[in-house]
């Protein structure tokens, strides 16, 4: 993880307003063989000088928020090392005319994890532009692991890799994997909680809680991002307010990142977002807010105060900031369906819970209430199933496998969690399409897939995933900013690329700009689009022409280039 360690901060309010004085003198910048005036692109050069990559004659979205400008793009050793008209002194010429060049998208709310070990490539998420992808979100991780079951499992191997117990040996094992696209994680509330505490609703005891603290700056100190919370799931969910604040405290300590996905996000939303805003304040953690909705038809009206409280928080002076996928459909277990006091423990007593009649009483009516809530059976799409005799549920609505079934909905719920033991996800149709575009169009928020990395090959291209995996940045730019029109396409972009980058204080990525390292897209903003549907999600998208990562030219006219991969760990 690249670090500003003795950089002053700066608000998000002042770095827009350093964007636009920039972006401004951008604007008036001439073209012709002689340097840019502002926006990073002063230092001269000599068109003299070989390149590695030029991409020419594109309109160039410098990622701030400014008008473009007609350049050309000069690549060189992995950098951006001129912007101006450079002719075409250089080993590969890409010719961006009628197209949009800006910087790679970063996603900054993901999910991908081990699935990049399976698809190194990044396929799902490099096709849709994103160049950078930040997984560990939601409170999971792909670490850590107890001293206990690390000395047990070290001689194993894990996707082909020695079996890691922190972040640095998951790490290692993507490095010599070699991947696609750029990468950082954080580490997961609820993996620290598990190998300390356990998965009951217990409290830490003092030393379990200064333990906890010991592994989360271990693993701060080697990469993560930050720390990620899930406190809508288990075992996350059964930390107290003292845990979060002390973890919290390490958290600021490393100038890294807080994100929460809250513990509610319907009925009790606003409390939610007030008990996030608390935990950043006692703690001096810079907050992000994952996924920011409010669900449910009875709750649609919340979004102004959700963004007050936020806002108020803002202006107190707090670093607070959201993020959000452009769907009106959420995507999460089915187990959700559980109530949290009945989650606790392994999978096999949670299973065991369904069968008991006294708590699968407790369960049926919680499930049957969240059904009701979420607008009944025809709004909740059941993705992937795997178990013998279940492949006829796999992208069906609730209504649908219920009929397949023969079964009411209780029954069919049932069936699913213990057939596919717990493991099947679920798509709940529950959020307002003008609520989109409010969120969206805040300026403290970035867009986000919440998604994994897939691909249509292998074992990944059997599982339905969410479309927002295969399209969330596409259908950003060309639905909503495109077709209707939410923002400007500069805003847009910033939204993707140096919003993001700020947050992650990543210091040379997410800008245009000379001597930043040369992740950028060519982009045909006539057909950007998300093709991925629910029914048919493993479909990459159109209108991502070209992408450069650190200067390596990955995919050529929407293809891989076969190129060797270029991503690193951030």
């Amino acid at each position: 993880m690249e670090k500003k360690e003795n950089q002053k901060s700066i608000s998000r309010r002042n770095f827009l307003k350093a964007s636009i004085v920039l972006g401004g003198a951008a604007s008036f910048a001439a073209i012709g063989g002689k340097a840019f005036a502002g926006n990073g692109f002063a230092r001269g050069f000599t068109t003299k000088e070989k390149f590695d990559t030029i991409i020419a004659n594109g309109m160039v979205y410098s990622g701030e928020i400014a008008e473009p400008i007609r350049a050309d793009v000069g690549i060189r050793g992995g950098k951006i090392t001129a912007i101006a008209k450079l002719g075409k002194n250089c080993d590969n010429w890409v010719d961006a005319s009628g197209r949009v060049v800006c910087p790679g998208f970063i996603d900054i709310h993901g999910h991908t994890d081990t699935n990049l070990l399976e698809a190194p490539l990044g396929d799902s998420k490099i096709h849709q532009g994103i160049t950078t992808d930040i997984g560990g979100n939601c409170g999971y991780s792909p670490f850590p692991f107890s001293d206990e079951e690390y000395e047990r499992r070290k001689n194993t191997l894990r996707f082909g890799y020695p079996f890691w117990q922190n972040i640095d040996g998951f790490y290692d094992a993507l490095r010599k994997n070699t991947i696609g696209i750029n990468y950082g994680s954080y580490v997961g509330h609820g993996d620290i909680r598990h190998v300390v505490v356990g998965d009951n609703d217990v409290a830490a005891t003092p030393e379990q809680l200064k333990q906890m603290c010991r592994i989360l700056d271990k693993q701060l100190e080697m990469g993560a991002v930050g720390l990620s919370f899930g406190l809508e799931y288990t075992p996350g969910s059964y930390g107290r307010t003292e845990e979060f604040i002390a973890l919290l405290k390490v958290v600021a300590k490393h100038d890294a990142l807080y994100a929460i996905h809250m513990r509610n996000e319907d009925d009790r939303v606003e409390e939610a977002i007030a008990e996030a805003i608390s935990l950043a304040r006692q703690s001096g953690a810079r907050l992000e807010i994952s996924h920011l909705k409010a669900q449910n038809q009875n709750n649609w009206h919340k979004v102004p105060s959700m963004l007050k409280l936020i806002h108020d928080a803002e202006a107190s002076g707090m670093d607070i900031h959201f993020d959000r996928y452009p769907y009106t459909a959420f995507s999460t277990g089915l187990d959700c369906f559980i109530p949290l006091a009945q989650r606790q423990g392994s999978s096999a007593e949670i299973l065991a819970r369904l069968d008991n009649p006294a708590t699968e009483k407790i369960i049926r009516e919680y499930a049957l209430s969240r059904v009701k809530r979420l607008g009944g059976p025809e709004c909740i799409l059941i993705a992937a199933c795997f178990a013998p005799g279940n492949e006829k549920y796999t992208g069906k609505y609730l209504n649908e496998c219920c009929q397949l079934s023969g079964k009411d909905e209780w029954e069919t719920i049932k069936h699913l969690l213990k057939s596919e033991k717990l493991g099947v996800n679920m798509a709940g149709f529950a959020m307002k399409e003008e609520n989109l575009r409010t969120l969206l169009n805040d300026p403290l928020a970035m867009v986000i897939t919440d998604g994994s990395v897939y691909s249509p090959k292998g074992r990944l291209g059997e599982e339905a995933p969410h479309p927002r995996s295969y399209g969330s940045f596409t259908n950003y730019i060309g639905k909503y900013v495109r077709d209707q029109k939410f923002c400007d396409l500069q805003t847009a972009i910033s939204k993707c690329t140096s919003l993001p980058a700020h947050q992650l204080k990543l210091k040379d990525r997410g800008l245009l700009k000379e001597g930043y390292c040369a992740d950028v897209l060519v982009i045909n903003y006539d057909t950007i689009a998300d093709v991925a549907t629910y029914g048919q999600p493993h479909q990459f998208s159109a209108g991502i022409d070209h992408v450069f990562v650190n200067g390596v030219h990955t995919l050529k006219n929407g293809e891989y280039t076969g190129c060797k991969l270029a991503g690193v760990i951030i």
